[in-house]
């Protein structure tokens, strides 16, 4: 059977972490994506911030309400093409590496950005250009998370740098690490000319690199013209018998985080797709 979780910011608004922390548990929700910047008001979690004791206080909060934190959620843009605030985005994710270690998250995970400063959508971050400054960024990220025991979760979107599974397999191949490891979201991985053939797309994720899939992530979908636009579960496009398929012969009991769900459905949520892989 899957395990499932929810993404944080998903279950309530941004308050203070004792608060959301409560709010959790309340909903007996024991596993989540957490982003500190997204979900947690009373604290800086600006580069610099870190310390150990800090990451100790937020561990004994999240066991004192029995959560993991499957993903640590720092979602920053590794192509920006402005030098200072590419560096600035890997500084940040280098320092979430040291609250993983401590407070006992699976990974932190990240998409691989677009290549323009505010993340606009470009024909740029489809370049050699694109993925080569990837690499560079990555690669000190990647060197640190080694040295200190924590995995980085790389996230394929289907108009970002990593925008197919042929690159992803590319990446994966460069980067050589068993630090670097793949948060699979399948719909994020469908263009919109592949809607009819999204079954192709899947197969390909697990050929290429399903050793490597150690995280889900699950919504719904369907396209306006080239906009995709995220759905529940249940009230999309997306064929969920052979993905399924996949993770019960490849993946048993994977963490599936829920997105673009909410606290009153989750729970149903969850129903309908623990039925689905059932009687795939």
């Amino acid at each position: 059977m899957l395990s499932f979780g929810m993404r944080c910011h998903d279950i309530c608004p941004k308050m203070p972490m004792e608060d959301v922390f409560r709010e959790v548990k309340a909903n007996h929700i024991d596993q989540m994506q957490l982003a500190f910047g997204k979900s947690i008001s009373d604290y800086d979690f600006s580069t610099g911030h870190y310390s150990p004791g800090f990451a100790r206080y937020i561990r004994s909060l999240l066991e004192k309400n029995n959560i993991h934190v499957a993903v640590l959620g720092c979602y920053i843009n590794p192509v920006n093409p402005v030098e200072a605030k590419r560096q600035a985005e890997v500084a940040k994710f280098i320092e979430h590496l040291k609250y993983a270690k401590i407070i006992g998250a699976d990974m932190v995970g990240t998409e691989t950005g677009r290549m323009d400063p505010d993340m606009k959508v470009t024909p740029e971050t489809f370049t050699e250009t694109s993925y080569q400054l990837l690499l560079k960024s990555m690669r000190e990220i990647v060197s640190k998370a080694e040295k200190l025991g924590v995995t980085v979760g790389v996230e394929g979107v289907f108009n970002h740098t990593l925008y197919s599974p042929a690159m992803m397999k590319r990446f994966l191949e460069d980067m050589d690490s068993p630090n670097v490891e793949v948060i699979l979201d399948p719909v994020n991985l469908i263009h919109p000319e592949e809607t009819e053939c999204q079954e192709e797309v899947i197969d390909k994720a697990f050929a290429y690199y399903g050793d490597k899939i150690t995280m889900v992530h699950m919504k719904d979908f369907i396209f306006e013209g080239k906009e995709q636009i995220f759905r529940h579960v249940g009230e999309g496009v997306f064929q969920y018998e052979p993905f399924m398929k996949h993770l019960k012969t490849k993946k048993p009991h994977i963490t599936m985080l829920l997105e673009n769900s909410n606290k009153e459905r989750y729970h149903s949520d969850v129903k309908f797709l623990e039925e689905i892989y059932s009687r795939v």
